[in-house]
Formats: structure tokens, C-alpha cells, sequence
């Protein structure tokens, strides 16, 4: 049984050691895939003595799976939303949205990939579908504010993902500067009026 503080909580020590399982299984899932990544694999990435130490803070895999999935759409969401404009102009949200992707690739290089090697894994209610649909409405809101030309709003965000997601597959191999301002004109000349 895990210890709990009195009131059912996870200990501070606790906490941090399932913290370090979680960034181990991120970097594991990165570099790896889904199907290579073991909890043997993950220990040893952790620096832990055996894989019981796994299975005291994890019932399983999918169990293990599921929380990095969400640890990484919790991490990625407020590193991308600290970065916003934040009421600023339609075109200059999405701009700030697609370099703070780029930027949260560089500073974050296991995240992503793992999210993208995790998502048809997981159990948890796919919270990557949020950025789709937050994409669609910040393109819709753009459309109405006469900055973005007429398109359908949910395969143009489809595309701006498809590209974002092509980055992530490269991004240990390509200059994350250079495809950010490419993916910043990119998407400029698609959703641009006139």
C-alpha cells in the first residue's frame, strides 16, 4: 500500500519520486517508442535500483502511460499559454502560439514526441484535441475580425497541426529556429487576408 499523509495525500518524497519516474518514462517513450518502453527501460533511465519502485507508484503501464500524457499536455498547455498575447490581435495569438510550440520543442525536446508516440495509447481523455479546437476558434475569431481570409477553420487548423506535428518528428534534427519563422510565414500566407 503507498503511503499517505493523514489526510490520503501523496508524500512530499512521494511526490518527487513519482515525478522522477514520469520524466524518466518521457525520455523513454521520446527516444524509444510505445512498444520499447518497459519499465525496465524506464528504471534504469531513472537511476532506480528495480522496477518495484515503478509498481508502487504505478498499478501498470497504461496506468504509467496515461499520467505522462497528462503531465505532458499539463506542462505544454501553460508553457504555451504563458507565452499568449493575451488579447491582442487574432493573427498575433497564432503567431505567438506557433513559436511558443517551436520554442517548447527546444527547451522540451522528449515532450512532445512522447505525447505524439503516446496519444493513440492512452486511456485518458485526449487532451491534444484541445489544441485543435482552440486553434479553430482563435482562426474563427480572426475570420470575424476581418484579419484572416474565408477557410474552413477546422481543416485549416488540422494543417497548421499537421505542420506543427512534422516538426516534432524532425525537431532533434533541424534548426527549431529556422521552422519556427518558416512555420510562422507558412501559416501567415495561408490564413492572411488578401
Amino acid at each position: 500500500m503507498r503511503a499517505k499523509s493523514s489526510s490520503g495525500e501523496l508524500t512530499v518524497t512521494e511526490q518527487a519520486r513519482r515525478a522522477q519516474i514520469v520524466g524518466a518514462a518521457i525520455r523513454t517513450v521520446a527516444e524509444l517508442d510505445y512498444a520499447s518502453t518497459s519499465f525496465k527501460r524506464i528504471a534504469e533511465r531513472a537511476g532506480l535500483s528495480s522496477t518495484g519502485l515503478i509498481s508502487y507508484h504505478f498499478a501498470g503501464k497504461q496506468e504509467l502511460v496515461d499520467e505522462v500524457f497528462r503531465e505532458v499536455l499539463a506542462v505544454f498547455g501553460r508553457f504555451v499559454l504563458e507565452r499568449m498575447n493575451l488579447g491582442g490581435s487574432a493573427a498575433g495569438e497564432l503567431r505567438a502560439f506557433l513559436l511558443a510550440n517551436v520554442e517548447f520543442m527546444r527547451l522540451h525536446p522528449d515532450h512532445l514526441p512522447a505525447l505524439v508516440r503516446l496519444r493513440e495509447h492512452v486511456t485518458v481523455g485526449d487532451g491534444a484535441d484541445s489544441d485543435h479546437v482552440a486553434l479553430a476558434a482563435l482562426l474563427r475569431e480572426g475570420q470575424r475580425l476581418g484579419e484572416f481570409r474565408e477557410f474552413d477553420v477546422d481543416v485549416m487548423a488540422l494543417f497548421i497541426m499537421a505542420l506543427r506535428n512534422g516538426i516534432v518528428v524532425r525537431a532533434a534534427v533541424v534548426d527549431l529556429e529556422v521552422c519556427g519563422a518558416e512555420l510562422v510565414e507558412v501559416v501567415e500566407r495561408a490564413t492572411k487576408e488578401g
